[in-house]
């Protein structure tokens, strides 16, 4: 149970990440991923990288710069404008169905408009998941000045899309629903140089 706690990944640019544990039955039509990032990094970073053998970006959340962030599914992507974070944690939403192609971003518990993506596409279940590193091949193929530098915390995965009442929950750590990923129940193995700390301050 990682509650209240954080994955420090100390060096930049570094080769450590974190590998995530998910039991995926089927492949999935729609997905919502949530978490914290604490970082002062203005270089692009990778914060949650799914990979299956056939589709490197599979689910991608990218942060190319500190205005921007990326959003793919089976190797495409949507960019959402953010304002420069003020030096602050920030929590991530990205949420996904098949059957209409919409994307949903919210940031620090307020959506952004949507956009459509990979309308009708599936999400395959053979992944490597993981928090830190872009794959660019099937668990590996890092390019390292692409790495996360700073703080990661609260990271979940459902199969479902979140409805707006839950992506608050998620942003206020309140109570969600069963999720593939979930922080209180992380099936993890640290890669490197990632240390597992209490958070400073709530």
């Amino acid at each position: 149970d990682l509650y209240r706690k954080v994955f420090v990944f100390r060096k930049d640019p570094s080769d450590a990440f974190v590998l995530l544990g998910a039991r995926l039955e089927q492949p999935l039509q729609n997905f919502t991923v949530c978490l914290r990032s604490y970082t002062d990094l203005s270089r692009p970073h990778s914060l949650f990288s799914y990979a299956t053998k056939a589709q490197d970006n599979e689910i991608l959340l990218l942060k190319p710069k500190p205005t921007e962030y990326r959003f793919y599914v089976g190797g495409k992507f949507v960019t959402f404008r953010v304002p420069e974070g003020r030096g602050d944690w920030e929590h991530v939403c990205a949420g996904w169905e098949s059957a209409t192609g919409v994307a949903e971003f919210w940031l620090n518990g307020k959506p952004w408009p949507r956009k459509g993506l990979q309308r009708g596409y599936t999400v395959g279940v053979e992944a490597a998941i993981m928090l830190g590193q872009e794959q660019d091949t099937f668990g590996g193929g890092f390019d390292f000045y692409n790495s996360f530098s700073g703080e990661l915390s609260d990271v979940y995965l459902w199969d479902m899309a979140l409805s707006p009442d839950k992506m608050r929950a998620a942003y206020l750590s309140l109570r969600l629903p069963p999720a593939l990923l979930a922080w209180r129940s992380l099936s993890y193995q640290v890669k490197g140089d990632v240390v597992v700390k209490a958070r400073l301050r709530e």
